[in-house]
């Protein structure tokens, strides 16, 4: 069924007033508050036109139609990660994964038809989750390391893959701190994604960074090893070279979380299949820094240059806003979530 089969209840919003004449970007390129969701972590799109929207801090999920915002689900614990696939919204609380029917008539908010039967762990820390259904048709879900840095176990610092009409949980991914946004490349169909390194080394170490998965159980070096040969101070039995390298050493501290790899055709050629990440920020660097999107233009699985693409949410008196995640719409604009603000941002090309 369309969307027209839901019952939607506005929760009210207004849209608020934000400097985004502030905000830095290609010549071009244009940038307007689509929709105000509280808190909007991850994004999630329905063929109709619906955009599911997770949240961290809160207990709800929302839903977004022509610019209207809904609570689709409260009570949640975390709801950060949201997926969709036929006709199914499928939501990462901490522990659990909760499939909701978002195809029947119904008023919202909605309360899950089922929780998967897949486990995992109820630790806080880190806990929050992303989730994507790859080409393969599982879901992929990671489990955060529950410390800064430790030896965190068997269960934590892994990425799994489920079975959502199964029972079935394959660790496809360890040594992975903390990664709350990943993308398949639509031309090879490897995994790509985002992690955050550790805190208390220094404002300059050690870098975040963008990954590569070419094969099932690669260790990509936590707590180990750091970037492509930093080596941890407090973890130094293990070397570097025995774990699998970053593609991209980002700058420390700055939180990268959401990226999708560019497949619209709205935006000029060099951004086909380019990764667009967004740096959530730093917290407790001295002098913070992150607050933007990122570009990482790509040949295949090739990484050819790393630069900004959009900054401003930054300003030496304050920061405004923290973008977390990003989705490619179908006319090839673009749509940015921002917990601070509180809203979902589009960004559309208009340029010759």
């Amino acid at each position: 069924m369309g969307l027209a089969s839901l019952v939607f209840c506005s929760v009210g919003f207004a849209l608020p007033k934000l400097p985004l004449e502030k905000l830095k970007m290609p010549p071009g390129f244009q940038i307007s508050v689509w929709a105000e969701v509280p808190g909007a972590r991850s994004l999630a799109q329905a063929p109709d036109g619906r955009i599911f929207v997770g949240s961290r801090a809160g207990d709800e999920v929302y839903v977004v139609k022509d610019g209207k915002t809904s609570v689709l689900a409260t009570g949640l614990k975390s709801p950060n990660g949201v997926a969709y696939r036929d006709g199914k919204l499928y939501v990462a609380e901490i522990s659990q994964i909760s499939e909701f029917d978002v195809s029947k008539n119904q008023k919202l908010p909605m309360k899950p038809i089922r929780v998967l039967p897949q486990k995992f762990p109820t630790d806080g820390h880190h806990g929050w989750k992303f989730i994507r259904f790859g080409p393969d048709g599982k879901l992929y879900v990671p489990v955060g390391a529950n410390c800064n840095i430790c030896d965190p176990g068997k269960e934590y610092a892994r990425i799994y893959r489920i079975d959502v009409n199964g029972t079935s949980k394959e660790e496809v991914a360890q040594g992975v701190r903390n990664t709350v946004g990943f993308d398949f490349n639509p031309e090879t169909k490897t995994l790509w994604f985002t992690d955050n390194g550790r805190d208390w080394m220094g404002d300059d170490k050690p870098p975040c960074e963008v990954n590569r998965l070419t094969k099932v159980g690669e260790n990509f070096g936590f707590p180990y090893c750091h970037g492509k040969s930093l080596q941890d101070p407090e973890f130094k039995d293990k070397p570097c070279s025995q774990f699998t390298p970053p593609q991209v050493e980002l700058r420390a501290h700055v939180s990268p979380l959401g990226m999708r790899f560019y497949t619209g055709k709205m935006f000029p050629s060099e951004y086909k299949n380019a990764i667009i990440l967004a740096e959530h920020g730093s917290w407790n660097r001295s002098i913070p820094q992150g607050y933007r999107l990122t570009l990482v233009k790509m040949k295949g699985d090739e990484v050819q240059k790393v630069e900004g693409f959009i900054e401003g949410w930054m300003q030496p008196d304050s920061i405004w806003g923290r973008p977390v995640d990003v989705e490619v719409l179908p006319d090839g604009s673009m749509l940015i979530s921002d917990d601070k603000a509180g809203v979902i941002y589009r960004l559309t090309y208009k340029g010759s």
